[in-house]
């Protein structure tokens, strides 16, 4: 079955189809613990290592870098991280991509959050997809969401992936967000008629430029902005108990046994 179509069965209903969206409001999503409650970039590792299982070797490479994460900064671990692809054909990593987003993500999307797509849907807006994972992957995410536009990080990649592939314009993270939408869209400064869902605080510049914001099952400071903010609070259930059993779960996808 299509991802898009096992996404309309979950719903119930059809996802409707896009109106004209010039001169309309947006609405801005997160995926990551945002549209369900996982860490893509980790679950396409898990995916990735149970295809190949010697690409595990990776670890080598990775966890030896933990400890200088702060001085590598979050672009450069990245980098590190997609090591578990090196050498992997540009065709090959397609079939793939295309295997993780039939299989993986209609089966772990918040039912609340693919009712919010829809319901910005009807609203006229322009709904669009905003990640920090690989664009080689947001893209078919978003077309089996059905929204409008897909944007993440984007790697530098040929015939096949190199060890410490590059990135296009930076990791699409925090201000590069905006940056992007601004690149792709035109959007600048504070939207009329717009939505920004996330789970953390580092979309704040995104969600800056949104009238609506909802918080996404937030923690910490950024629960107590929501709340000082009155922004508007979802908190679909989760399907682990707590931030240990995430991290074990992490772990697990990190060394490819993980089953989701």
């Amino acid at each position: 079955m299509k991802p898009v179509l096992a996404i309309r069965n979950r719903l119930g209903m059809l996802l409707p189809v896009a109106a004209s969206h010039e001169n309309r409001g947006v609405a801005l999503f997160d995926l990551d613990q945002t549209l369900h409650p996982w860490d893509t970039q980790l679950l396409f590792c898990n995916w990735i290592l149970r295809a190949e299982p010697l690409r595990r070797l990776y670890l080598l490479l990775f966890l030896p870098a933990l400890p200088l994460a702060k001085v590598l900064g979050s672009e450069g671990m990245k980098r590190i991280f997609l090591s578990f692809l090196w050498g992997m054909r540009r065709e090959r990593l397609e079939e793939l991509v295309r295997e993780f987003v039939a299989h993986i993500i209609p089966a772990i999307c918040y039912d609340d959050l693919l009712e919010e797509l829809v319901k910005e849907n009807m609203k006229g807006r322009r709904v669009i997809l905003v990640s920090a994972s690989p664009e080689f992957y947001v893209k078919p995410i978003g077309d089996a969401l059905g929204v409008d536009a897909s944007f993440g990080t984007r790697v530098e990649f040929g015939t096949s992936v190199p060890l410490f592939p590059d990135f296009t314009g930076g990791n699409n993270k925090g201000a590069v967000k905006v940056a992007r939408l601004k690149e792709e869209l035109g959007i600048a400064g504070p939207q009329p008629d717009s939505a920004g869902y996330s789970d953390s605080k580092a979309d704040l510049p995104m969600l800056e430029l949104c009238e609506e914001i909802t918080a996404v099952n937030p923690e910490g400071s950024f629960e107590r902005r929501a709340e000082e903010k009155g922004w508007r609070i979802l908190r679909p259930a989760r399907p682990y108990r707590d931030r240990r059993a995430f991290g074990w779960r992490c772990l697990r996808q990190m060394c490819g046994f993980d089953r989701v």
